[in-house]
């Protein structure tokens, strides 16, 4: 393990997986019921990151700002896509990694976030049931395209809206897929989300799971 001066990594919660899966809810379900300090990926990644992300741009010759829409999402197919998203993430979770070992809580911490990859978790936790990989079902996923306003486009900027969604969509199929086989690989829970449950049953599910590892739940 690398340098942990408060030991937080060694005793963190993981919840990886797929996007639209509903990982942040329910982190944040599993933090308010036992008082546990949640970090969210997504939040951290896009705002806090963001000095380190345009400083390796430059460093690598690129343009600070970032790929155009339409480069983001339109050059190259979905597998295209997927690959420079997974061969992004070791250098993502290092900076997310460089956040938790600052944070200091008297209860556990559950990090949760698609970024958080079985196969770079994994080498830094005791016990793989320290983690749980949460992917959507095809047709949750198609759902949460159509009734999550965030999920169901890419933004402004890009020529062909539909195609880009398209793109996207697929590319965070694959990168949910690999998840998965690294998950099963490393013998680390999957779970299959189908929208059958809700976000408190779902939450329940992952603090039996994670049950050794909680304090008792808040009244």
């Amino acid at each position: 393990m690398t340098w942990d001066p408060f030991g937080t990594l060694g005793r963190a919660l993981w919840i990886g997986g797929g996007q639209w899966a509903g990982k942040s809810t329910v982190a944040r379900l599993l933090a308010l019921r036992h008082g546990l300090t949640a970090y969210h990926y997504d939040h951290h990644d896009a705002r806090g990151h963001d000095d380190r992300r345009v400083a390796r741009r430059v460093r690598l010759g690129e343009p600070p700002a970032g790929p155009d829409p339409d480069t983001m999402w339109l050059s190259g197919t979905p597998a295209d896509l997927a690959a420079r998203t997974l061969a992004g993430f070791p250098v993502r979770f290092e900076w997310a990694l460089d956040d938790l070992r600052g944070l200091v809580s008297g209860r556990p911490i559950v990090a949760e976030g698609w970024g958080l990859r079985p196969e770079l978790v994994a080498p830094i936790v005791d016990s793989p049931r320290r983690m749980v990989v949460m992917v959507p079902t095809a047709e949750f996923r198609d759902r949460q395209a159509r009734e999550l306003p965030r999920a169901a486009a890419v933004g402004a900027g890009v020529s062909d809206p539909d195609l880009a969604q398209r793109n996207r969509l697929e590319r965070d199929r694959l990168v949910a897929d690999d998840a998965v086989r690294s998950a099963r690989r490393l013998g680390i829970r999957v779970l299959e989300i189908d929208g059958t449950l809700d976000a408190e049953a779902v939450a329940g599910l992952l603090a039996g799971h994670f049950g050794p590892y909680l304090p008792p739940e808040e009244s």
